[in-house]
């Protein structure tokens, strides 16, 4: 009889729930490719087949006579597709994987009923197709929002940075590396290799603000993610000690996917697979490094004094009580080492995941000024919501505000090629870089995180591995005649004692953040200060920009210090007595006393 057919047919037991579940959503792929029916109803137009074998198993007949049941119909169902032959040929190929399969497929048909409460529960029913329109119409706005703030955040300090008259002129860095190590185009990229003029400065950001305002605004053209990619490159790469944080790459990661995304199904995996290692990677680093505050759940309140800069809830949340540290510690270490693992699972459950990670980044934004990385990485999380769930939430309005959700065009093979090739790259490389905490190496892996490392396209990830304990600050002093000192105030981090901490976020304020970082070391370890300091003797308007206030008015003082303090939240006690949200202790000089001869 099924010689006659003229496309493939599978039938099913019509009086079973789960296999009717799944049934409609084998329609809903498939479309007109497959003719489906219950075998109460076409049996007996297959008088070949015993009636038990149907209750069984699904039964697919092909047109040209062939039969196949089980795992083996379901796949073969599933190849119908473009791009899903890949589970039918491992069928045919690889050695004991139709066996265990088979097993499989029995198991579920012989509990059936479980099986259908699990999909309801994971799936729910009807089980939706998933697709991700929306959700990819939300990133690339928010996305673009992102690189509006990266690029009009840096803009405003460029020239205190990086410019001719800033602390770490990109001309001489790059002029340094072209003199010593030659062409390194390829392990510097940036378009200041063109000239790094401060007017190329300025156009760069210039640039960046009026592209990434584009994209917020829901121009789709390819071209434009590809040319702010470039540019926020080249920006990372000119920054040196500035644009070295872990958002800077994560930015660049995700944007670099962005140029792919709506090519081919696979990049929202990508996104889910950078989501995965940012956060997984995230909590191992945690406990490999072996920070006895973080396994003795006592590193929050460490961190909401001592994290570059906290904010003003920040003073609030050190006061709360030890056990809600530690759960609040505990919470971390759920969402950051066992969440992530969700994010590969049936739908119903990565929503639980979604908003764990968003509650997550919520928290940390409201605590800690962390500039773009908390908006960016909640925006991952929109790869775990599918269109189902937002035309639930949002109703109609979903295809008003999001219209790309049926207006995508298809793309082509060459740019599908491109995807695939680079999801073997990211699962090859990300996937070492997950197992390098668990001193997992191979040359070959460490080779390819190498040659793909300049272009940060798929990075390493992993925040406050150990904590620090405590809050060195540098305060820089000028005086004119060597006795008397007055200190410079910065916009933000911490100096006066009476300051509120400062919302700040999704600005960073990047020579404040290294301010940070320099006070855990020396100056010999960051030449860059000496640089600054040098620049202030100056009475560089560009850098005196990047701070709060400027106590040489007139001209610039004759000599200048750095000093190290370590400071400590105060006590609500302590603050409601004297209005102080700080209290420090002179700890002594971390740069004597220069003047512009030395």
């Amino acid at each position: 009889m099924n010689d006659s057919l003229d496309r493939p047919t599978l039938v099913f037991d019509g009086d079973c729930s789960f296999c009717r579940a799944w049934i409609e959503y084998w329609q809903k792929i498939t479309g007109e490719r497959v003719l489906y029916a219950p075998y109460q109803e076409v049996g007996e137009r297959f008088p070949n087949l015993p009636q038990k074998d149907f209750t069984s198993a699904v039964t697919l007949f092909l047109p040209g006579g062939e039969v196949r049941s089980g795992a083996h119909a379901v796949f073969s169902l599933l190849a119908l597709l473009p791009g899903e032959t890949w589970m039918l040929w491992l069928y045919a190929h690889l050695p004991g994987f139709a066996l265990i399969t088979e097993l499989a497929y029995r198991v579920v048909a012989r509990n059936r009923s479980f099986c259908y409460w699990v999909t309801r529960a994971l799936w729910g029913i009807p089980i939706e197709v998933e697709s991700f329109s929306t959700a990819s119409w939300l990133f690339l706005r928010t996305l673009g929002a992102v690189y509006l703030f990266a690029f009009a955040s840096f803009a405003l300090q460029a020239a205190g940075l990086i410019g001719s008259h800033g602390i770490s002129p990109v001309a001489e860095y790059l002029h340094s590396l072209r003199e010593y190590y030659g062409a390194v185009y390829w392990e510097a990229p940036t378009v200041f290799w063109l000239g790094a003029s401060d007017g190329m400065i300025k156009a760069v950001g210039i640039a960046g603000i009026c592209l990434s305002a584009l994209l917020l605004l829901g121009l789709r053209w390819r071209i434009l993610r590809i040319v702010l990619f470039v540019l926020y490159l080249s920006l990372v790469t000119a920054g040196q000690e500035f644009m070295g944080y872990q958002w800077d790459a994560l930015l660049l990661e995700a944007g670099f996917l962005a140029i792919l995304l709506g090519s081919s199904p696979i990049v929202v995996w990508l996104y889910r697979w950078l989501l995965f290692r940012l956060m997984f990677l995230s909590g191992v680093v945690k406990l490999a490094s072996g920070d006895p505050s973080w396994r003795n759940l006592t590193a929050l309140p460490v961190h909401y004094e001592t994290q570059p800069l906290p904010t003003p809830l920040a003073w609030y949340m050190y006061q709360l009580p030890e056990w809600f540290q530690r759960a609040s510690v505990g919470f971390v270490f759920f969402v950051e080492l066992a969440v992530p693992f969700l994010i590969f699972t049936p739908r119903r459950v990565r929503l639980f995941a979604a908003g764990a990670m968003v509650a997550l980044q919520v928290l940390i934004l409201l605590t800690g000024n962390y500039a773009f990385f908390n908006l960016l990485t909640i925006g991952f999380c929109l790869f775990l919501i599918d269109d189902a769930f937002f035309r639930r939430v949002c109703g109609k309005l979903i295809s008003h505000i999001a219209p790309w959700a049926t207006t995508q065009g298809k793309s082509h093979t060459w740019s599908r090629a491109i995807c695939w090739s680079f999801a073997a790259l990211a699962i090859f490389v990300g996937g070492f870089q997950v197992a390098r905490p668990f001193s997992v190496r191979w040359s070959v892996a460490d080779a390819a995180i190498r040659s793909v490392s300049p272009f940060q396209l798929i990075n390493s990830y992993g925040l406050f591995a150990v904590m620090t304990t405590t809050r060195p600050e540098i305060v820089i002093e000028g005086s004119n005649d060597g006795l008397t000192w007055i200190p410079y105030e910065f916009k933000y981090k911490p100096g006066d004692l009476t300051r509120r901490p400062a919302w700040v976020a999704p600005h960073q304020p990047r020579l404040d953040w290294q301010m940070w970082f320099a006070a855990l070391g020396d100056y010999q370890s960051d030449p860059w200060i000496i640089r600054f300091m040098a620049r202030l003797l100056q009475g560089s308007p560009e850098v005196l920009r990047l701070l709060g206030s400027n106590p040489f008015p007139d001209r610039p003082p004759r000599y200048i210090r750095a000093q190290l303090y370590q400071y400590s939240f105060t006590s609500p006690a302590e603050r409601k007595s004297t209005g102080a949200w700080w209290k420090r202790e002179l700890k002594g000089v971390y740069v004597p006393a220069i003047s512009l001869k030395d």
